[in-house]
């Protein structure tokens, strides 16, 4: 491990706070502040992802060593890491909320690996920070193997993301609330180390504008230029309009994505925001069971469902116009930045109803087929129907003789079924002439629907059995459940339970429905 190589241009180029103490304030003038992680009692490493070792330059020796456990702790440092945490703002819950900043995540610094590329290693529950307002900087084992497990299962599904390296458990309990309802309980701690090419939100650039900082602001901007977007050439304002763009195109693919599979990010923040069009932030996230566009995983927004699975698209442009805005002082033009929010319109539109085919497996979604969609969102609502279960079975009906027989495990209330029977028999009629229409072969179909129709996604319920087991010492089913997901869109003969419908007992449990914001 120590000859890892770190190049930190982030704590290098950009100006740091002079305080090197972790006590909370308000950090003004400065893009971080250098921090150490506080050290934990008894570090032991729970679980960890092989492809991401692989992918900073660790193995299997290296990573299961106690100096590893130590490191990804936060209990020891290894040459060239210089730990800091970053100052950010944002709009939370759609109000501005000023400074928020790292408040328990520590980056140890930006590690370069064999093929060159640039990795930052961040740890997640490390300690407090400047940034931690009222808390401890600490994280449970609930979350943490939450943030690991999803973060993987999200890379093999295909969706751009942050990465997890692994988790390591700190033997000292955690006091939290996790349904804000006055019952702390002690939980066992744990630290997640979070991977990315750049941890960098739009919410960086809100607070220098925000305070009125705009030499702050450009010189940020143009960092995260030359480091995160090395590909834009140009003289200065056309590399920032060209950044900008890309930023909102890689958004509106971002959200694609999310609805493809039925994730639910739950709190959609503007510091929630990668500028890379990653997904950032593991909390209250969760997979839709039974279709819902008004569900959300989140207490926290049960009454507004501002986040609600439905209105991701329309957040996610509204959390652009917001950096538009701050980034506005940087480009003294509206123009561009209209353009940029116009072109994230236009992408998600157009990636959208390409994804939508792809699912129903049609060569295109043509004008028409607008009301075979709507219709079909309409049915799947009414009659309680399994998202990630009913769009697999979908690519076995047969298009010259159309059955709900490959469906019919989609359901999750009998007497809804039978209600909606004819209603889904009519639709199944127009859908498969619709694609003998087409005329592609069944296996073609098939194999087309099976690649954007994942038949495994990382339900709340199965990370919840996972969590039950590890507070109980059985770290066995974490990694379990991450090889599962590590081939989401296989039959896996022998684990068809993990591809099954949410259980009866896990529609309202905590953990299997909606989460807090707690960690």
């Amino acid at each position: 491990m120590k000859t890892l190589q770190f190049d930190n241009r982030f704590v290098r180029e950009l100006p740091g706070d002079p305080e090197d103490s972790p006590h909370v304030r308000q950090v003004h003038g400065a893009c971080y502040s250098r921090v150490m992680p506080t050290p934990v009692a008894a570090p032991r490493l729970i679980a960890w992802s092989p492809e991401v070792a692989r992918l900073v330059g660790f193995d299997e020796a290296e990573v299961r060593s106690p100096e590893f456990a130590q490191v990804f702790a936060g209990n020891a440092l290894l040459p060239g890491m210089e730990p800091y945490a970053a100052c950010y703002g944002g709009h939370q819950f759609g109000n501005w909320a000023g400074q928020l900043g790292d408040g328990r995540a520590i980056t140890l610094g930006e590690a370069i690996n064999a093929a060159g590329e640039r990795w930052e290693l961040q740890l997640k529950g490390a300690g407090p920070t400047p940034y931690s307002r009222r808390a401890d900087g600490r994280a449970v084992l609930r979350s943490s193997i939450r943030e690991f497990l999803c973060s993987e299962a999200m890379h093999h599904l295909g969706i751009p993301t942050t990465r997890a390296l692994s988790i390591v458990g700190t033997g000292e309990a955690v006091i939290r609330d996790m349904f804000y309802d006055g019952r702390p309980r002690p939980e066992p701690g744990a630290v997640v180390c979070r991977v990315a090419p750049s941890f960098i939100r739009f919410g960086n650039f809100e607070i220098f504008t925000a305070r009125g900082d705009q030499v702050l602001l450009e010189r940020l901007v143009d960092f995260t230029i030359a480091r995160d977007f090395p590909k834009l050439s140009g003289d200065t304002a056309t590399r920032r309009v060209d950044w900008f763009h890309a930023v909102c195109e890689r958004t509106a693919r971002l959200i694609v994505q999310w609805m493809r599979v039925g994730f639910v990010h739950g709190v959609m923040n503007t510091d929630n925001m990668s500028i890379l069009g990653l997904t950032i932030d593991y909390g209250p996230y969760g997979w839709i069971d039974n279709f819902d566009p008004g569900w959300t995983p989140n207490t926290t927004d049960a009454e507004g469902r501002r986040y609600r699975f439905g209105n991701q698209p329309h957040i996610a442009q509204w959390n652009l116009l917001q950096l538009a805005n701050a980034l506005y002082p940087a480009f003294g033009s509206v123009e561009p930045l209209q353009d940029g929010l116009s072109r994230y319109a236009a992408v998600y539109e157009a990636e959208s109803r390409g994804m939508l085919a792809a699912k129903l497996g049609l060569e295109e979604l043509r004008e028409e087929d607008d009301a075979l969609v709507e219709t079909l969102h309409e049915l799947m609502a009414a009659a309680e129907v399994d998202m990630t279960i009913f769009f697999r079975g979908l690519a076995r009906v047969d298009a010259q003789m159309p059955t709900l027989d490959p469906l019919r495990d989609a359901f999750y209330v009998e007497d809804k079924a039978k209600a909606h029977e004819a209603a889904f028999a009519d639709w199944l009629g127009r859908y498969a002439a619709r694609v003998r229409a087409d005329g592609l072969p069944a296996g073609v179909r098939q194999a087309r629907m099976d690649a954007v129709n994942p038949r495994y996604v990382l339900r709340n319920y199965l990370a919840q059995e996972a969590i039950d087991a590890a507070e109980q010492g059985d770290d066995a089913r974490v990694s379990e459940l991450l090889d599962v997901m590590r081939r989401p869109y296989d039959d896996q003969p022998g684990r068809e339970r993990f591809a099954a419908r949410r259980p009866d007992w896990a529609r309202n449990r905590a953990g299997c429905s909606m989460l807090s914001c707690s960690s």
